[in-house]
């Protein structure tokens, strides 16, 4: 059974890429906690499925949201300063993979993946500031990968998204600590969702199918629960995975040329 975090009573937390996987695990164990929520992806009836199942649904507003649209990211704040009046989280949850070799991969692939999975993602943080920092702060969190912090064979781009969206954490964290803003990011090592089947080849067609490490892998919803845990902790530096990414995600700290090593001889796909 979660355990319910009577501290997120009330939060107004937005989590994009909402419609399912990660996010939509995040959704329940959020509702369960009495969490406010704002929920956004492209799919207008799979947020309208997840909303209906939350806790007191009635809470909740749905935004169907395309995140590379800019302007349609402006429209989104301006209707949660209408709506709800603030917001104290923002969880980035958004976002695509991708397996295809490097030499294989198409330069207009390798723009869609840091389109979604980098600019998105920090232009949506930045008009969401002012509503993050008017009550004295609030919490961003970036779901990155550790892909992003070990770079891995069949990922090239998605790694180097994934990577970006790391530091440019780390300067924002720096820039508006001494505001209140709290940044955090999340580096999952592999979660049974459907990302391996949505993820670009080189060509920009989704491979359509589950990887082996994806199907094994632990589920989304024990995800969820592992990532609000460290979030509720104020934990900003966040891996959570099997023993293999755990250890690939130290080891890359520790020694990188190790690091390199072992990849070269993993086997990721």
């Amino acid at each position: 059974m979660a355990i319910v975090h009577n501290s997120l009573q009330n939060k107004v937390i937005w989590i994009t890429g909402a419609s399912g996987g990660i996010g939509e695990a995040l959704a329940q164990e959020l509702a369960a906690d009495g969490a406010r929520l704002i929920l956004t992806a492209r799919r207008e009836h799979e947020l309208e499925r997840v909303r209906a199942s939350l806790s007191n649904p009635a809470l909740h507003l749905i935004l169907p949201l395309d995140i590379t649209d800019s302007q349609a990211i402006s429209t989104a704040v301006a209707t949660i300063s209408e709506k709800v009046g603030g917001l104290d989280w923002l969880i980035n949850n958004a976002g695509i993979s991708q397996r295809a070799l490097i030499i294989d991969t198409t330069m207009s692939t390798e723009r869609k993946l840091f389109e979604v999975d980098y600019f998105a993602q920090i232009n949506l943080t930045r008009q969401a500031l002012p509503l993050l920092l008017a009550d004295g702060g609030g919490k961003v969190v970036f779901v990155s990968s550790v892909a992003g912090l070990v770079g891995t064979q069949y990922r090239g781009s998605y790694s180097a998204a994934k990577a970006a969206l790391h530091l440019w954490a780390n300067s924002l964290r720096a820039e508006l600590s001494d505001q209140g803003l709290a940044v955090a990011t999340i580096f999952p090592g592999f979660v049974k969702t459907e990302v391996s089947r949505n993820a670009l080849t080189g060509d920009g067609r989704a491979l359509g199918e589950m990887d082996d490490a994806q199907a094994s892998a632990m589920t989304a919803e024990q995800f969820a629960e592992k990532a609000i845990k460290a979030l509720l902790k104020d934990k900003s530096y966040i891996v959570i995975g099997g023993l293999k990414e755990r250890l690939g995600a130290w080891i890359s700290r520790l020694s990188p040329e190790l690091l390199y090593k072992i990849i070269r001889n993993s086997k990721v796909r």
